[in-house]
């Protein structure tokens, strides 16, 4: 058993999410439901495999951080993985990503999407829970600008997950801790390189909140995403992660910027064996900005279940269209193969970014232990699948 020949087997599975801990079986999910399958995986075992992908040179970082975020092409799949340190040793959360390239259409989401983009200067969010296809959409409509017009665009992301081949528009991708030191420095470089379109993976901290604000409003287009259920909250998310003696001026300038918010989530579709996405689509009309300059969130739920004429979508009239909706993409084995760029680059390697140490800051973490083993998680097991398929690789 190696790590290859798990990731063959999810893929094989169709799994989105791919999960591996010492001392328990490997975990998939599929369709959203979590299974397990085969043997429990020992510590040492996916102490090499750690080491391996993350490479001697950046070993050292990972024992300070006990944590590693990074994309890799494995087996024809493009994966994020992350790597972290459990109580039990090494685990392994790896997502699947689409083995196409991302676009409106083959996401089966709305074609009215596509005139978001269209828009020269603005902020769009894309929300939604962990695992609900924020990332894929935000690639979607980033291919989407690539294909239609000649702009220049910047994407910071944590890790890459799809990398762009340049079509129309001219291309910089950027990783954060690999070409950049954090978000917030990426975000002042972009705005010394002259960008049309920004893409911010992930709104995470209020600084990087105010620079994505800040570069909305000083005529660039920025895409990014937020962790939230309704678009509503999304807003409110943004806004009330700053102090509150700076809350009035973070919404007015929040409502100045916005053009739109998606909200997405996932529905298994048992005809089409596919999972299809479902959105609230919220449009940035005078009202919703008003509501927001004011933080009357609650009042935006209103707004979007009138809005239809402005564009806007409520989860359910969304779900309507769907249900009516004749036509669909069905990802296959012979779907075209998503557009990679070389792993390694042509040119000198520089050494990643690091932050700086803070004063009077020790580093000197122990080296992760192979951990406690425990018993497996009750979860539904996979019947025979998962097993015949490592079986054939080993």
């Amino acid at each position: 058993m190696n790590l290859l020949s798990l990731i063959e087997a999810a893929r094989q599975q169709a799994a989105s999410d791919l999960h591996l801990e010492a001392g328990l079986p490997p975990a998939m999910r599929v369709r959203g439901s979590l299974h397990t399958a085969g043997e429990p995986i020992p510590a040492p075992t996916l102490l090499g495999f750690a080491r391996e992908m993350i490479g001697e040179a950046q070993w050292p970082r990972f024992l300070e951080r006990r944590s590693a975020d990074l994309s890799r092409t494995i087996q024809g799949v493009r994966c994020r993985i992350n790597i972290l340190q459990t109580a039990r040793g090494i685990g392994f959360a790896i997502r699947l990503l689409a083995s196409f390239q991302a676009t409106v259409e083959k996401l089966n989401l709305h074609p009215d999407l596509k005139k978001l983009v269209t828009q020269p200067h603005g902020l769009i969010l894309v929300s939604g829970p962990t695992g609900s296809g924020k990332s894929s959409t935000l690639a979607a409509l980033i291919q989407e600008i690539n294909l239609t017009e000649s702009r220049h665009i910047v994407t910071i992301e944590s890790p890459i997950e799809y990398t762009f081949r340049p079509r129309r528009a001219y291309i910089r991708q950027r990783e954060v801790e690999r070409d950049t030191p954090s978000f917030e420095q990426a975000l002042l470089d972009a705005l010394r390189e002259d960008p049309d379109v920004l893409m911010v993976g992930e709104m995470r901290e209020p600084e990087t909140m105010r620079l994505t604000l800040n570069a909305s409003e000083t005529g660039h287009l920025v895409l990014s995403t937020v962790h939230s259920s309704t678009c509503a909250e999304a807003l409110q998310r943004v806004v009330s992660a700053f102090p509150a003696e700076i809350q009035s001026s973070v919404s007015a300038q929040l409502a100045d910027c916005l053009l739109a918010v998606i909200s997405q989530r996932l529905h298994f579709r048992p005809d089409l064996n596919i999972r299809v996405p479902e959105c609230e689509v919220l449009m940035a009309t005078h009202a919703v900005k008003a509501f927001i300059r004011n933080r009357d969130f609650f009042k935006i739920i209103s707004a979007l279940e009138t809005g239809a004429e402005h564009g806007m979508w409520s989860f359910q009239r969304y779900r309507a269209w769907v249900n009516s909706r004749k036509s669909w993409f069905i990802p296959s084995a012979t779907s075209e193969t998503p557009d990679t760029e070389p792993s390694e680059p042509a040119a000198v390697s520089l050494p990643p970014a690091r932050s700086a140490p803070q004063p009077g800051e020790k580093r000197e973490p122990p080296p992760p232990s192979a951990g406690k083993t425990g018993g497996r998680i009750e979860i539904e097991p996979i019947e025979g699948g998962f097993d015949k398929i490592l079986k054939k690789l080993e």
